[in-house]
C-alpha cells in the first residue's frame, strides 16, 4: 500500500504536464482526454495556464540565545502560584478558574504582577495576587506570575505550573 501511494505521488508531476485534448463526438458531447481518439477529426489541444507556485520563505538565522542572568542581579522575591496546584485538571465546563499567587516579600508600590498563560501576558499588570480567568481554551496550559518594575522589566518569576482545561467539544456531542 505504501509503495502504491509513493508511486502515485511520484507520477503526479507527470500527469500535470501531460497534454489534454478536447473532442466532440457525433451527439455533440464534449469529451476531455489525454489521448486524441482515433478517427475523430474535431480534436484540438487544450492550452493550460501555468500552475501558480510560491517560493519558500527566506531562511532566517535562529535568534541568539539570551545570556544567562548573573546571580548578583537576581531579584530578592520568592514568587509561587499556590492555586491551582501543578498538574491540576479543570473539570468539564466553560473554562473558568482562579489563580492565586504568593510573593515574599511584598512588592513595592511601583511594582506590579503579571500573569502569563503559555508565555503570553494575560490581562493588565496588577497589584493584587488573584486572577479570575474565564473562557480558557481546552488543553494543556503553563501558568507563571512575574513581578514587574515600573518600566515593565521582569524582576522575578514563579516556576511554571501546568493545568489541563477540559471543555465540551462540538465534535463529540452527548448521545
Amino acid at each position: 500500500m505504501t509503495r502504491l501511494l509513493l508511486l502515485a505521488l511520484l507520477l503526479t508531476p507527470l500527469v500535470s504536464t501531460a497534454q489534454i485534448y478536447r473532442t466532440t463526438d457525433e451527439q455533440g458531447n464534449v469529451v476531455f482526454t489525454d489521448k486524441p481518439p482515433a478517427g475523430v477529426s474535431s480534436t484540438e489541444p487544450v492550452e493550460l495556464q501555468q500552475t501558480n507556485t510560491t517560493p519558500p520563505p527566506p531562511h532566517r538565522p535562529a535568534a541568539a540565545p539570551k545570556p544567562a542572568k548573573e546571580e548578583h542581579n537576581a531579584a530578592p522575591y520568592d514568587v509561587a502560584i499556590v492555586i491551582p496546584a501543578d498538574e491540576t485538571s479543570i473539570p468539564m465546563g466553560p473554562g473558568n478558574f482562579s489563580v492565586t499567587a504568593k510573593i515574599d516579600p511584598t512588592p513595592r508600590d511601583n511594582q506590579v504582577l503579571q500573569l502569563y498563560i503559555d508565555g503570553i501576558p494575560w490581562g493588565d499588570p496588577q497589584q493584587g495576587l488573584s486572577w479570575s480567568l474565564t473562557n480558557i481554551f481546552r488543553g494543556e496550559h503553563n501558568l507563571t506570575v512575574a513581578v514587574l518594575d515600573g518600566e515593565g522589566k521582569q524582576l522575578a518569576s514563579s516556576p511554571p505550573i501546568r493545568v489541563f482545561v477540559h471543555r465540551p467539544s462540538v465534535n463529540f456531542r452527548n448521545r
